[in-house]
């Protein structure tokens, strides 16, 4: 709404979808940056086209993968050289623990010339469907014809505001940011990465490369011989256990699975006990 159509919108490859169906809802035209190579989830800029806006998350979702420092330095010079603007999506930024990984984008020098950031208290403190985020826009972030993205973002608040975040979804957001209900959520964060070494260690065994999953409650499962999508339906029909098919996350998504790690620690240990019965051989055989 704030940027207009006809634009043209980079995604990273792979990207959750809803980004992408939004922005071509909203006449924007969408481009994917391939990734540097089978196992370097960045995209390769060096190849990259100009765009107007860059979408990107960190950790993102559905690799996993939390962009280093380096990356969003690089990230930072291909907008500024480019006139670009990036859409920084932070909404995992609570899961980063590796301190060469940035929790913000603003941690990199330049970055508050083009890039906006956004986040939400969905993944931060559970809020799935309450509907609460924040949206991060300096001033010195201007469109290419100088005029000010904050002036525009302010315009569309306003048009906005009747639909916006409820006085009762504001009042639990700053109550789960005081210090003693912040202990608890980043229990529950702690409670998810967690579950992620459960998965992750049952893959292993499985024989399965798999990526992210430290710094994210996501999980890459890399899978070979068959589809993303016939690998989902065989799990399902076997097991009973559900996993996003990779394709449906951009055409570098297929020959990986999603796995999220979101969920009660009874039912993630249930989910590797069904699956050690199909992936595992058979001991008794």
């Amino acid at each position: 709404m704030m940027f207009g159509s006809g634009l043209t919108l980079a995604l990273q490859d792979a990207t959750y979808p809803v980004i992408n169906q939004l922005c071509s809802l909203f006449g924007q035209n969408i481009v994917y940056l391939a990734k540097k190579s089978e196992d370097d989830f960045f995209p390769d800029l060096s190849n990259a086209p100009h765009t107007d806006l860059i979408y990107f998350c960190s950790p993102n979702n559905p690799t996993g993968i939390a962009a280093t420092k380096k990356n969003l330095e690089e990230l930072v010079s291909f907008a500024k050289k480019n006139g670009s603007i990036i859409l920084y999506d932070a909404v995992y930024s609570a899961f980063v623990e590796d301190i060469d990984c940035a929790k913000s984008i603003y941690e990199i020098p330049g970055a508050r010339e083009v890039a906006i950031e956004v986040n939400s208290f969905s993944k931060l403190a559970g809020f799935t469907g309450v509907r609460l985020g924040w949206s991060i826009i300096p001033e010195s972030v201007v469109f290419a014809n100088g005029k000010s993205v904050l002036q525009d973002f302010h315009k569309v608040t306003l048009l906005t505001a009747p639909a916006g975040a409820s006085s009762i979804a504001q009042a639990g957001g700053l109550a789960a940011l005081s210090s003693e209900s912040f202990k608890d959520v980043l229990k529950i964060i702690e409670h998810y990465k967690e579950n992620a070494r459960i998965l992750l260690k049952a893959f292993a065994s499985y024989g399965l490369e798999a990526f992210g999953g430290r710094n994210s409650p996501y999980i890459w499962l890399k899978i070979a011989g068959k589809s993303s999508e016939d690998v989902c339906d065989e799990w399902l029909e076997r097991a009973h256990v559900l996993a996003s098919p990779g394709v449906f996350f951009g055409p570098a998504g297929e020959g990986f699975l999603r796995i999220s790690a979101f969920g009660h620690r009874e039912d993630i240990i249930e989910a590797v006990e069904r699956l050690d019965a199909i992936m595992l051989p058979c001991k008794s055989c």
